[in-house]
């Protein structure tokens, strides 16, 4: 079952997890980059096997003029050794019912051209492509 990482020591424990898929991260700043999101209305959650977290997923409920109120998925991983155990199916699962609970209209979430597995999973969930997405990136970092 997922839960919420609330606190600072269950933000640190989904680092390694989510750092496989944001491999630019950096484990002494995660946390405050955590928090800083919070404020926005970010929420970090994962799954926990054996008191290790094998899975986690960042999302945040918002209003557009083109969804209303719509929930995004930012992140969606599963620790590499865990995965194609049902840990990322749970979580969008999970995440979904909490969409509908907030009332949400659409549930939405980016991937990477190159994902190609990721595109192969969200399918199997029932997700379509929607639309492109386009960006620029305005500063190295």
């Amino acid at each position: 079952m997922p839960n919420h990482a609330e606190t600072d020591e269950e933000i640190k424990q989904c680092f390694d997890v989510m750092s496989e898929l944001r491999t630019h991260l950096k484990r002494d700043e995660f946390l405050d980059m955590i928090h800083g999101m919070e404020a926005g209305g970010y929420k970090l959650a994962y799954i926990e096997e054996n008191d290790a977290v094998v899975a986690v997923a960042g999302y945040r409920i918002s209003t557009s003029l083109f969804m209303g109120k719509n929930f995004y998925v930012d992140d969606l991983v599963t620790r590499s050794t865990h995965r194609s155990k049902g840990y990322g199916k749970s979580l969008v699962s999970w995440l979904r019912s909490i969409a509908c609970e907030q009332g949400c209209t659409f549930f939405h979430l980016d991937s990477g051209t190159q994902r190609h597995e990721a595109h192969k999973f969200y399918f199997r969930q029932g997700l379509k492509i929607a639309s492109y997405h386009f960006s620029e990136q305005l500063i190295d970092e």
